[in-house]
């Protein structure tokens, strides 16, 4: 049985736009809000690159990645041809003007994806 946590109002999310709500472990959850007041919640990670994308700018059931333009879906978390990969979603729940999350995906879901390290690449020197 799923129970959930109440995370903010609706009205705390701004209209194509997003609030991120931080993990004791893993990456913050991004919980976005498109013009017609639906929600939806993504690991605050770009497939492609690891940009922020409670950041990017929300359009339809899309949200834009801010670094490299990557349409990602807000319903499943994956990018939009021709870009390729995902990145885990979250279940959410709109109640009485209250935007709720599953307390046990937040504990325990995708805790071990990381943003990458950016920097010059790293070479091995042979001994």
């Amino acid at each position: 049985m799923q129970e959930w946590i109440a995370i903010c109002q609706l009205t705390d999310i701004p209209v194509l736009g997003s609030r991120r709500v931080q993990r004791a472990q893993g990456l913050d959850v991004a919980v976005f809000r498109n013009s017609e007041d639906q929600v939806f919640a993504l690991l605050d990670r770009c497939p492609h690159k690891g940009g922020p994308l409670s950041q990017g700018i929300v359009h339809g059931t899309s949200v834009a990645c801010p670094l490299h333009n990557w349409n990602i879906g807000l319903q499943d978390g994956c990018a939009k041809a021709p870009d390729e990969g995902c990145t885990p979603k979250f279940s959410v729940q709109l109640k009485d003007g209250r935007v709720y999350l599953d307390t046990t995906e937040l504990t325990a879901h995708a805790i071990d994806e990381t943003r990458p390290i950016a920097g010059p690449a790293r070479r091995t020197v042979p001994a």
